[in-house]
């Protein structure tokens, strides 16, 4: 077409800034990938950290024990983070961190690092997650309670957007929430209830004007998920722009468009990613970009996508590769910056969204209700579980296909996991971290670290406006202090805190025609019950740092909608806490929850603590195993291992309520793996 009624763009929409999430082993590792996927093109540095960084732990602390370098980077001093930008010049650098938590601690020791390379604060851009509502509903990375923990944010934003206005200080996160179960409605409600608390508690802490959020708003940004119903979730986007702009204008009085605009990265689902023929997570990750990118009035302007390979386990430099080169083929060889927004009049889409803000702002309202959604964490945490169980039982009953897992399932051995398909992060790393750790300790000047975490502690003490919190931090950064004792610090004037699992709260099974199994089930659990004297019992446990609990949560509902008791008492748990539970609650088998990676050093640990105890019950494991793992952990004692490509969770309660039948009959049981089969997203 040519002419004056061509429909294409004056000029092409410019690209989305392409990221790669990635970080592993050491900051020296995961500099090299970063220096090499720049050469390939990415446009902005995505960092993931490692789950010791992440909690505020350092990597020779108890809890960090076979978590160090597993699923990032492990950050403990500014040497690291200076280690880890080594030759990039961070003056013009985008970089996005993947931090929520310890959020404050490493945008201050980013901004040392900086200085180290001679530039200035004002000068840097990019993003801290720093969302700790989604924590407690969906990761699990908190270190603070909720009232602190949102102090932090306050100061941090206020600090930002006064000394470093280019940086975004949070990333309102629904991504998490739909990978914890949410539906498009809840995701999109729970988003927006989660920003409004933020945003409150920033005007709070800027002397309750709304003079300074016009600024204050312009910098919040999102990091939103997009599915394979990708029309659907393009309808989301639109109605989360139409939401956070009325937010905007009738809440905040917030006036400039360019402050009012939606802004938000993206990366595309990954709970929907299968272990099951694995191959077919290509299509899936490329159909979920178009939901971000068609449609130019809600495109995203960051977008970041997992590799096909992470069901298995952690990605090669060659999987992020592929997911750049996805980003780059859409950007560069199709036609989709070229239109305006193609959905401009659609009867449907308009169609679409409008349902979804209508109901978005019911359920918008309820969370109101309950004091907004710091307070309303426990119903909202509740109504996702409930969700994500309705989600999985779509899966079981085949309502819902997936290709290859539920439905067309035979299939060729694939030659892309023919060498294990996965990148294996070399044990030595922990021991190597430790000792880095204790030597940077013993090679700093003591004093001045003492001195900046006392000043630490006096302000987290404080009452009042007055003071903020980045201040100390950038100080206790710059005099060397790690991650372990920044947190430390807070954790003592703070306390501690452990958020609800939802499974208490959380409904059951919907009634439906493919409860029969349970019923089933059920009736098995009761003759066993009447065997032992009492209801089975089960212990979920999730040892070490790994706060995705969205599986453990699962095994936990369906044990007890099956008529097991069943103790689950959430994340972080070392094995002998575990043990000490299992001892007390007078278990008769335990499911052990592990999707980061370290199964090979915590498994064996908690069967140790569990021999020393004397309890001698069935062990199972779930989690991202890699199959040549699993004769490892059966050696190790463990009765039966579960993995993702395992989706029917009944069946898997039915596993274990025969595993307990022969333990009580004093049958010896060694499991199969391949025979026992595995649990649907790691939930053993």
């Amino acid at each position: 077409m040519s002419g004056d009624h061509s429909p294409r763009l004056p000029e092409r929409d410019r690209p989305w800034m392409m990221r790669t999430y990635a970080g592993h082993s050491t900051a020296k590792a995961s500099n090299e990938l970063y220096r090499r996927n720049l050469q390939k093109g990415q446009t902005g540095l995505s960092v993931a950290f490692d789950l010791p960084t992440q909690t505020g732990y350092d990597p020779d602390d108890e809890l960090a024990r076979g978590e160090v370098g597993k699923v990032g980077v492990p950050i403990s001093h500014r040497g690291d983070m200076e280690a880890l930008m080594e030759g990039i010049p961070l003056a013009e650098m985008n970089t996005s961190m993947t931090i929520n938590a310890t959020a404050a601690w490493l945008l201050a020791l980013y901004v040392v690092a900086a200085g180290e390379q001679g530039v200035e604060e004002s000068k840097l851009q990019g993003t801290t997650q720093n969302d700790i509502v989604k924590e407690f509903l969906a990761r699990g990375t908190y270190a603070f309670p909720p009232a602190p923990s949102m102090r932090l944010i306050a100061d941090m934003i206020a600090y930002t957007v006064e000394h470093i206005p280019k940086w975004n200080p949070i990333n309102i996160c629904s991504y998490h929430l739909q990978e914890a179960g949410s539906t498009p409605v809840q995701e999109i409600a729970y988003s927006m209830s989660n920003a409004i608390a933020v945003l409150d508690a920033v005007r709070e802490r800027l002397g309750g004007s709304d003079a300074p959020m016009e600024a204050v708003f312009g910098r919040i940004s999102f990091f939103v998920n997009a599915g394979v119903r990708f029309i659907e979730e393009h309808a989301k986007l639109r109605a989360m722009s139409i939401l956070w702009e009325e937010l905007g204008r009738e809440r905040y009085g917030v006036k400039d468009p360019k402050n009012l605009r939606f802004r938000y990265g993206v990366q595309v689902n990954s709970l929907g990613l299968t272990e099951a023929q694995p191959e077919n997570n290509v299509q899936r990750i490329v159909l979920e970009a178009l939901a971000v990118t068609l449609g130019r009035d809600a495109r995203a302007r960051a977008i970041q996508l997992p590799a096909w390979n992470e069901a298995l386990g952690l990605p090669r430099p060659w999987d992020q590769q592929w997911s750049l080169r996805i980003q780059q083929v859409l950007a560069y060889e199709t036609d989709v910056l070229e239109y305006p927004d193609i959905f401009e009049g659609s009867k449907v889409m308009d169609g679409l969204v409008a349902e979804l803000l209508q109901g978005a702002r019911a359920e918008m309202a309820i969370v109101s209700e309950h004091g907004g959604a710091v307070q309303a964490v426990p119903y909202m945490k509740a109504a996702m579980v409930t969700s994500h169980h309705a989600r999985l039982r779509r899966i079981e009953t085949g309502e819902q296909v997936v290709v290859g897992q539920n439905r067309f399932t035979e299939t060729e051995d694939s030659p892309l996991t023919a060498d294990g398909g996965i990148l294996v992060v070399d044990p030595a790393v922990e021991a190597e971290r430790i000792e880095a750790v204790r030597r940077w300790r013993s090679e700093r000047d003591q004093a001045a670290v003492d001195g900046a975490l006392a000043e630490l502690a006096r302000v987290a003490a404080a009452e009042g406006r007055d003071e903020n919190l980045m201040v100390p931090t950038i100080a206790a950064a710059r005099a060397g202090a790690t991650t372990g004792e920044w947190a430390g610090t807070l954790r003592e004037v703070f306390g501690g805190y452990r958020a609800p699992t939802g499974v208490g709260e959380a409904g059951g099974g919907d009634g439906r025609g493919g409860d029969e199994e349970l019923r089933e089930v059920r009736a098995e659990v009761e003759r066993l019950g009447e065997l032992l004297g009492r209801r089975p019992k089960i212990l979920v446990g999730k040892p070490g740092l790994d706060g995705h609990s969205n599986g453990a949560e699962q095994i936990a509902l369906r044990a007890r909608d099956s008529g097991m008791d069943v103790v689950y008492e959430g994340i972080r748990l070392t094995p002998a806490q575990i043990a000490a539970s299992a001892l007390h609650e007078g278990v008769h088998v335990i499911g052990l929850s592990i999707l980061s990676g370290s199964h090979r050093e915590l498994v064996p640990a908690v069967i140790d603590a569990l021999r020393e105890a004397g309890v001698q019950v069935p062990v199972v494991v779930g989690g991202i195993i890699p199959d040549q793992d699993a004769p490892l952990l059966v050696a190790a004692g463990v009765a039966a291992v579960y993995t993702p490509k395992d989706f029917d969770l009944t069946r898997i309660v039915r596993d274990i309520v025969e595993l307990v039948e022969a333990n009580a009959g004093g049958a010896q049981q060694s499991a199969d793996p391949a025979a026992n089969g595995s649990s649907a997203n790691g939930s053993a």
